[in-house]
């Protein structure tokens, strides 16, 4: 990871590039900017990229990547770039003091080409598209220019943008806000993000430390070295380590966030751990502190959100930049069809539905992270302290405690998804919307779904259907000739191999979007017609469109209910006075001891608590 980042002047234009309009401009030249910017160019769309800064960003603030984001990276030539510079990793441990109360595995596949999960500094992968953004002629990326002004009209957006040249105007016929937290863009329309802020805080440093550590997630639950808080430590390349740590809610963040102090917080867990002598280098921090927020709708007009200026996750279970670089996957190839007119612009109010639900399904998962994570009330601080306690002698405890790694989402009830039978579709394997990784599908691991298939749609299915994916392949390539499509034939041992990505029936179609979601299932026994399904996407709704359904987290049963119950005494301490928090446990216990079918239980369970205290 470069501490100096190559530095980029600001580069004036001709003049007549300031009076065209342009079809695309994106604001934001961050990782989500650059991956929607890279995804319109490699389609044909001439795109303007406006970044306020002149490098990539400084320090590591995103470091978990996920393997769809891998696969979106691999579409725009940057997979293998990110994850040779990357460290893989699948494990996670964690800790009440120094015991030990949880250990994870993320889930991996034989035939996945991606690992699970890779880290690496933001600023490489975002180095990486920037050499890559500015080597297509299509492109033209405009450092240290800062947007003061965003206006809308009915057929396109006027920019204001100040430079070290002056002020400049853009027209666009569309806009991509992908400016970060503090959108400039959003401010300029009045909108504001809704949700949740949540109280505790984080310092987050990365320290240049040699290490015999295997790679992988470490959490400290109330360590001796910051008693009733947490420490997380992280891996990455070139011996780099990212420290984060919870603040008391008493801390002065100002007096926090001096190097000397935080050298010091450091130093003390290393002490903690039995390693005083260590030495390291600090080489960035930040504060942070979680919140779950998000625009109402993604598109306002000709304006596209995306990434943190569309919705902002907690960093527990590393949504941030994988969320994001989902948006853009998706809204790049929407926008690109739009722009061409094979789309009408309701298909980027499917992309809106998309990513607003995608960020929901996000927040099911890190709300509750965050919660114990960094517990904001007497209430979650003392059931986090018994569950911590507990959660070796009761497993079912631990699924409090699993950070809920990120996962691909999923787009189920979007507009355009299409199956036969809508009430069938998904009954077994993949549903409409469900993300379909990247799998070998050769034994000797020489041909992939994606390699095959490119960024356009594909077509996948087994041999006795072939004709029918090529024609498939043939009228999604006509509608969509900035796509492409093609068909992607398995035999019958693959097919089987690969039942668990798709379904078990050998007369199925799959048609998956350009992002790697599935889009239609056909069960070509029965009557379809390409031309509606085609017009679905079209039009940005598909005639028989997939509902969604409501559904539960991907939780069992048993951590469903330990779930609510810890919330519900959680959020009852919190609603009773301190003074009155023994008297309100005693009441539940002898509650909840008038359904226990032997008395003597109660003290069983009495004497397990007193062990663990």
């Amino acid at each position: 990871m470069s501490e100096q980042p190559t530095l980029y002047s600001y580069e004036d234009q001709p003049a007549d590039f300031w009076a065209q309009p342009h079809p695309a401009v994106v604001i934001g030249g961050g990782p989500i900017g650059l991956i929607a910017a890279l995804g319109l160019v490699r389609r044909g769309i001439r795109t303007v990229v406006v970044e306020a800064g002149n490098s990539v960003s400084v320090g590591s603030r995103a470091i978990c990547t996920s393997r769809h984001t891998l696969e979106v990276l691999d579409r725009l030539g940057a997979g293998d770039l990110v994850q040779n510079d990357s460290l893989i990793w699948s494990r996670g441990r964690s800790f009440h003091r120094d015991e030990e109360v949880l250990s994870f595995e993320m889930p991996s596949s034989p035939s996945s080409v991606r690992p699970a999960m890779v880290n690496i500094s933001q600023a490489v992968i975002e180095q990486h598209l920037i050499d890559i953004l500015r080597a297509e002629p299509l492109a033209t990326v405009l450092f240290e220019a800062k947007l003061t002004k965003c206006t809308e009209h009915s057929d396109s957006v006027e920019l204001r943008v100040a430079t070290p040249a002056g002020e400049r105007t853009l027209s666009a016929a569309w806009v991509v806000a992908a400016d970060g937290a503090r959108s400039e863009v959003r401010s300029q329309l009045g909108l504001r993000l809704n949700g949740t802020s949540y109280e505790g805080r984080y310092v987050i440093a990365d320290i240049r430390w040699k290490s015999q550590w295997p790679t992988e997630r470490k959490v400290w639950f109330d360590p001796a070295s910051n008693p009733g808080s947490t420490v997380i430590m992280h891996e990455q390349p070139d011996d780099v380590w990212r420290v984060d740590y919870q603040l008391d809610d008493a801390d002065d963040a100002d007096a926090e966030t001096q190097p000397e102090r935080i050298r010091e917080r450091i130093a003390r867990h290393f002490a903690w751990l039995g390693m005083p002598e260590e030495e390291y280098e600090l080489v960035w921090s930040s504060l942070y502190q979680a919140r779950a927020l998000s625009l109402d709708s993604y598109r306002h007009g000709r304006v596209l959100f995306a990434g943190d200026a569309a919705h902002l996750v907690p960093i527990f279970g590393v949504r941030g930049l994988n969320s994001g670089a989902e948006d853009a996957s998706t809204l790049s190839w929407t926008l690109a069809s739009v722009i061409n007119g094979d789309a009408d612009p309701k298909l980027l109010d499917a992309y809106a539905w998309e990513r607003r639900n995608a960020w929901e399904q996000n927040i099911a998962n890190a709300k509750l992270s965050t919660l114990f994570m960094t517990p904001g009330s007497i209430g979650y601080k003392t059931t986090r302290s018994a569950v911590l306690a507990i959660a070796n002698d009761r497993p079912v405890f631990r699924n409090l405690i699993n950070p809920r790694q990120s996962s691909a989402t999923h787009a189920h009830g979007s507009a355009i998804n299409w199956a036969n039978d809508p009430a069938e579709a998904g009954s077994t394997g993949a549903k409409p919307g469900d993300p379909i990784p990247d799998v070998y599908l050769t034994a000797d691991k020489s041909h992939t779904l994606l390699g095959e298939g490119g960024s356009g749609f594909i077509m996948v299915g087994n041999q006795g259907i072939a004709g029918v994916l090529t024609g498939l392949a043939e009228a999604f390539g006509t509608a969509f000739p900035l796509e492409g499509a093609r068909a992607v034939v398995l035999d019958d041992e693959t097919r089987h191999r690969l039942a668990g990505e798709f379904g078990t029936s050998p007369k199925e179609a799959f048609v998956i979007r350009p992002e790697g979601l599935l889009l239609a299932r056909i069960d070509t026994e029965r009557a379809f017609d390409a031309a509606e399904i085609i017009e679905g996407v079209r039009a940005g709704t598909a005639e028989r469109h997939v509902p969604l359904e409501p559904e539960l987290r991907d939780v069992e049963a048993d951590a469903a209910r330990v779930e609510e119950v810890w919330k519900g005494v959680s959020d009852a301490l919190d609603a009773t006075p301190a003074a009155e928090h023994t008297v309100l446990l005693a009441k539940l216990v002898l509650l909840l001891a008038e359904d226990l079918p032997e008395p003597g239980r109660v003290q069983e369970l009495i004497a397990l608590a007193q062990a663990r205290s």
